[in-house]
């Protein structure tokens, strides 16, 4: 009579002579995997011959967390806020191509939309896992319509929306439903926004706050009422001042809800902040920073005139400008670009480099114990590096999707 296979039966991968990013530190350890997790192999009965199916000599590379990109329109001439006869083809294209630069899962990000775009792309966008065929979706990210007209950016003013009675009903109006929706950017200045983020955070949807002229206690109560996260800090909301820091003092506010932490995105591609700004952010607040690229359709495409939603873009060199203007609409930066120029403008350690792209933003996304990590029991997604950051490989599941 056959016998049920017992989950030990499934074949086990070590990775050898590699550093990989335990407990903040690079260590020097093995890296075991089965089944798609990180196996603890101290729970195991073995010899000490020949125990694992597989051996993967790493040649002394590093081995780090997949990278997670929670702010991402668009890359390689899709458009997340445009509402293509193929949205799901378009998703996988993009989710194929950014395997490349170490993302392993990611959040499809829209910018300011009309109603009816919102409508038919939410449904199209699934939480799903990834694999050989792209990274996975972790779920949407709302940037817009309910911000600032004043620090609207790239984002269309005729589009922009404001909470008439707060709450649900506003929200279902514009977006149609919330399934599948892992965060919404929006202005906490706004009249009936507190009801919207109580809301919001209620049903496990994180609230970031941007484009936004909100003052720091404005910005302290909607952290009080929910939110957790700070759209590309330093970008479309007031400037730092010395009486009234504005939603940047957050990161040193002390009317945060004890164990809670405020995060905050930066997009580290050398344009949107100087280095400066970036040291000052890390240093007041080195567990909060996540990395985001906020690519752009031009990701991955020559110089030239691109989409952004409902507008045209340019991209002269790395800018990406609103076209015929000079305010910048998003990068065109790849994550591990970012990570390498973090690294470097800030001068931090390779482990806080790799976990403002890994580690926080799970944390951010409540997904820590699945993802971000590289503790027993995660979910097998890592990059191989070199010792400059240049990505090698890329393995979702303990599976290698992409190899320079």
């Amino acid at each position: 009579m056959p016998s049920n296979k017992s989950v030990s039966d499934a074949p086990i991968t070590q990775f050898v002579n590699c550093r990989i990013l335990k407990d903040h530190k690079l260590q020097w350890e093995d890296l075991w995997v089965r089944e798609g997790k990180i196996l603890n192999p101290e729970k195991l009965f073995f010899d000490e011959e020949g125990f694992a199916d597989h051996k993967v000599d790493c040649e002394d590379k590093i081995i780090a967390p997949g990278f997670i990109d929670v702010q991402i329109n668009g890359g390689y001439g899709i458009d997340f806020s445009q509402a293509s006869s193929d949205i799901r083809g378009g998703v996988a294209l993009l989710a194929k191509k950014i395997l490349e630069h170490g993302v392993t899962s990611f959040c499809p990000t829209l910018v300011t939309s009309p109603p009816d775009i919102y409508h038919k792309v939410i449904p199209e966008l699934k939480v799903q896992d990834g694999g050989p065929e792209g990274a996975g979706v972790l779920g949407i990210h709302l940037e817009g319509p309910f911000i600032s007209e004043e620090k609207r950016g790239a984002h269309p003013p005729k589009f922009l929306r404001t909470f008439k009675a707060g709450g649900v009903a506003d929200l279902m109006e514009t977006y149609g439903h919330l399934d599948n929706v892992a965060m919404v950017t929006l202005a906490p200045e706004l009249a009936n926004s507190a009801a919207a983020i109580r809301e919001l955070s209620g049903r496990g949807i994180a609230v970031s706050l941007g484009h936004s002229m909100a003052d720091l206690s404005q910005a302290e109560e909607a952290v009080q009422h929910g939110a957790t996260f700070i759209t590309h800090l330093f970008n479309a909301m007031l400037p730092f001042h010395h009486r009234d820091p504005g939603i940047v003092g957050l990161l040193t506010s002390d009317r945060v809800p004890p164990g809670r932490t405020v995060y905050y995105g930066m997009i580290a591609d050398g344009i949107h902040t100087h280095p400066a700004a970036l040291r000052i952010a890390h240093r007041a607040h080195p567990a909060g920073l996540v990395l985001v690229t906020d690519a752009v359709t031009a990701m991955g495409l020559p110089p030239g005139r691109h989409t952004l939603g409902q507008q045209q873009i340019d991209i002269q060199g790395l800018h990406a400008y609103v076209a015929g203007t000079t305010t910048l609409s998003g990068s065109i930066a790849t994550m591990d670009m970012c990570v390498r120029h973090f690294r470097e403008a800030s001068g931090c350690t390779v482990e806080a480099a790799l976990e403002a792209a890994s580690l926080h933003p799970a944390q951010l996304l409540g997904i820590s114990h699945r993802k971000g990590t590289l503790e027993y029991g995660t979910d097998a997604d890592f990059v191989v590096l070199d010792d400059t950051l240049t990505l090698r490989e890329t393995y979702i599941a303990g599976q290698q999707v992409w190899r320079k």
